[in-house]
């Protein structure tokens, strides 16, 4: 079965590039097309697609604004949400998966890159540009908020520790997660199922209280510069 696609953004040659690059594949139909936030967000609960691609820079409603409205905290059936952007700056990227997106890419990130992000996000899994990832990391480890906290633990403080400790398997899935691999690399990289990948990711999360992928990056990086495992 094809994975339907909604795409968003404001200029029609990006737009017909998005479609012309999804429809070439077997496995991914584009259901429709908005030119701006709101358009999108009005389509996407009309069509429910299995994944919405969505431009940032969006007259009428941004795409972090749709993003929240379709897969925010507050949503009750969130749809999953891939950014695709031409700004590569950090606090968009954070913003985007703190506003609920599953998938973070560059515009230039090629046409194998996009596919993946749509299948991650379709059944589950998150994908953030390899390039963003490392940067990502080193410009909020140490001030990025965390789960459950307003304004986050003082950097000299260093991460919270784990409600309880990670096992050793959970370290090697902890340690590929900030390098940026996705659940399917993982799996493949431990020898493992991708069932029992994200049976290990979901343990972590709650474990250190992280929401999504980055914050358990961040929080590797920060017990690593500070002399943890």
């Amino acid at each position: 079965m094809s994975v339907r696609v909604l795409i968003a953004d404001d200029q029609d040659l990006v737009r017909t590039g998005l479609r012309m690059i999804l429809d070439a594949q077997p496995d991914i139909e584009v259901v429709g097309e908005a030119c701006d936030g709101a358009e999108a967000v009005a389509m996407a609960r009309e069509l429910r697609p299995d994944v919405c691609l969505f431009d940032i820079r969006m007259p009428a409603m941004d795409g972090l604004q749709a993003t929240r409205e379709l897969a925010g905290p507050d949503v009750t059936d969130p749809l999953p949400v891939v950014v695709i952007t031409t700004f590569d700056l950090d606090e968009y990227v954070y913003a985007a998966l703190r506003s609920g997106a599953r998938g973070f890419l560059l515009k230039n990130a090629g046409a194998t890159m996009l596919r993946e992000a749509v299948h991650a996000a379709a059944r589950g899994d998150a994908l953030i540009d390899p390039n963003v990832t490392v940067r990502l990391i080193e410009a909020f480890a140490g001030s990025a908020p965390v789960a459950g906290s307003a304004s986050g633990p003082a950097p000299d403080k260093g991460p919270a520790a784990p409600s309880a400790p990670l096992t050793d398997r959970e370290e090697d899935v902890l340690a590929a997660v900030a390098r940026g691999l996705g659940n399917v690399e993982i799996g493949r990289e431990l020898h493992v199922s991708l069932s029992t990948v994200k049976t290990h990711i979901a343990s972590i999360m709650a474990k250190i209280g992280a929401r999504n992928r980055v914050e358990l990056a961040i929080w590797a990086h920060e017990r690593g510069a500070r002399g943890g495992r």
